[in-house]
């Protein structure tokens, strides 16, 4: 399973689209493999929903995103949870894998 969590200052950002990087988390048996920072492409529209699919990501966690994003996610089959804190990456990944992660509304404004 592999996780992508849009960063700013190594914690997670609520601008996911404008984000400088991405960590990638890979899970194998409810437990944290590996770890890696990835810079996105440039932001355009339906850009990043195929190239995190093509790096394999199963679970997007985030805290806000935009209505357009999380229908090509959903297309593209990965979960996308909104709403959750600015946290470290292995931290959110690990409360998603126990069913702790405290998510709430989407922060996107959009």
């Amino acid at each position: 399973m592999r996780f992508a969590i849009p960063l700013a200052d190594g914690k997670l950002t609520a601008h996911f689209g404008h984000c400088r990087e991405f960590a990638m988390i890979d899970v194998e048996e409810k437990q944290i493999k590996k770890k890696e920072i990835l810079v996105p492409p440039p932001h355009e529209p339906g850009v990043l929903p195929k190239w995190l699919h093509e790096l394999g990501t199963n679970v997007i966690i985030a805290g806000g995103m935009g209505n357009r994003a999380l229908t090509l996610f959903e297309e593209e089959g990965i979960h996308v949870v909104t709403g959750a804190p600015s946290l470290v990456p292995e931290e959110l990944v690990q409360s998603y894998l126990d069913n702790s992660l405290v998510a709430g509304s989407n922060l996107c404004d959009h």
